[in-house]
């Protein structure tokens, strides 16, 4: 990989990471909201709040980050099946050590969320968009 090419990639990298962190910041203001209000258990609220910080990051890491032309609902169907494991994997995982074993609810979600962060950039930028990087420019 050139210089150039490493340098892009790591600013692709920095810029996913600052639209992660606004959709974690929409992820722990509805998970907390949802944890002391509601009175739900663990795995509603968490769910709920990766929902809606999916839907926001989706849309500004696809335009912003990877200016991809990609054709939008195949990256969506493929995003999709990233959380269809992610999600039953976080939710039950999360729920476990939440509930079963007594873990800090927020610690837990801290957890979650940094799994997602790292394994959603690699999975978007190699198999949702691959060679559709920066076809938007």
């Amino acid at each position: 990989m050139k210089q150039d090419d490493r340098k892009k990639e790591f600013w692709r990298a920095v810029k996913f990471a600052l639209f992660s962190a606004s959709a974690g910041i929409i992820e722990i203001a509805v998970f907390t909201l949802l944890t002391e209000f509601s009175g739900w258990s663990y795995w509603p609220c968490y769910l709920i709040a990766l929902v809606l910080s999916v839907l926001w990051n989706f849309t500004l890491n696809r335009k912003f980050t990877f200016k991809s032309a990609a054709n939008v609902p195949a990256a969506m169907l493929k995003v999709a099946a990233y959380y269809a494991v992610f999600t039953p994997l976080t939710t039950a995982g999360g729920n476990y050590l939440a509930e079963d074993l007594g873990w800090n609810d927020y610690l837990v979600t801290a957890i979650n969320m940094a799994l997602n962060l790292v394994t959603e950039f690699l999975f978007q930028r190699y198999v949702v968009y691959g060679k559709d990087v920066d076809t938007a420019e």
